[in-house]
């Protein structure tokens, strides 16, 4: 069942998005995955590399990213227990430096420097905000959009002024911006910048090869080559046949855009120019 106004291919992809940034954020969740990134260990091994973090609270970190899928507990006797990542965890990794070099480029610059996992945290604070990954697919995929238009399609249930509240707070994060009290919203250039994170997350919660994501529909920069069957990289499989194509007019005529993109033309046209409006000095907020 839709959660939002998008159209469901769509609603789909936030959705599983979402669920992938609610996997990892967590407190230490990110840095038991990397602890785990190595041949299966036994717990004691993987609490040494932890040891800020106490035994009671290293154990059901473990057990959540199991249930998750990301990490595997292998008993090989009542008194040999090992854990390690999952094909699926291991498959996830990639997008955790792709985290660290956005939030070194965009974010605000601390008194202290942070180590990259610090970056990678900050990142996913920010991230999961609520309403943040479908206000930021919104936006992107129609450039702009008033409040009005984007709680119809992020709140389709709620009353329309409920938006204001995730779209000031991801002002004051420096994602999306506005030129003043009733003009429209729009990505800023950290919000902009998101786009090979956002794109890898969808290409990877859908389980295809995360060096698909540059070729994303919305988040990437999709530019099929002759005879590149539409939709092919598509994160989700359309339910709907594709359309004939049909002979093209004597005249060419530039077709009109719906806003957003549909399930049959993925990766069929290159995303327009976005406006991008400059960030505050220091870039957006941790």
């Amino acid at each position: 069942m839709a959660t939002t106004g998008l159209p469901p291919a769509d609603d789909t992809d936030v959705a599983r998005v979402t669920e992938a940034l609610q996997m990892i954020t967590p407190r230490w969740n990110v840095r038991i995955l990397l602890a785990l990134n190595q041949p299966p260990q036994r717990y004691t091994e993987i609490a040494a590399e932890l040891p800020y973090l106490q035994s009671g609270q290293l154990h059901p970190k473990i057990r959540s990213l199991c249930d998750a899928g990301l990490a595997e507990r292998t008993e090989h006797s009542a008194r040999h227990v090992t854990y390690g990542l999952t094909t699926r965890g291991r498959q996830l990794l990639p997008v955790i430096p792709m985290m660290a070099a956005w939030a070194e480029k965009h974010l605000e610059k601390p008194e202290q420097p942070l180590s990259a996992i610090e970056q990678v945290e900050d990142s996913l604070t920010l991230l999961t905000r609520r309403q943040a990954p479908v206000i930021l697919w919104v936006l992107k995929s129609r450039q702009e959009a008033s409040a009005r238009a984007l709680a119809r399609t992020v709140i389709p249930d709620g009353y329309w002024t409920n938006i204001y509240p995730p779209l000031r707070q991801l002002i004051d994060d420096g994602l999306v911006t506005t030129a003043g009290n009733g003009q429209p919203y729009r990505l800023s250039r950290a919000g902009e910048a998101l786009g090979p994170v956002f794109g890898a997350l969808s290409m990877w919660s859908a389980g295809r090869p995360l060096d698909h994501a540059a070729r994303h529909p919305l988040w990437g920069r999709p530019a099929p080559g002759p005879g590149t069957p539409a939709g092919s990289w598509t994160s989700h499989r359309a339910r709907l046949p594709a359309p004939a194509v049909p002979p093209a007019p004597a005249v060419p005529r530039q077709p009109a855009r719906r806003p957003g993109w549909q399930p049959n033309e993925l990766f069929s046209h290159t995303s327009p120019a976005r406006v991008r409006a400059a960030l505050p000095a220091g870039g957006a907020r941790r």
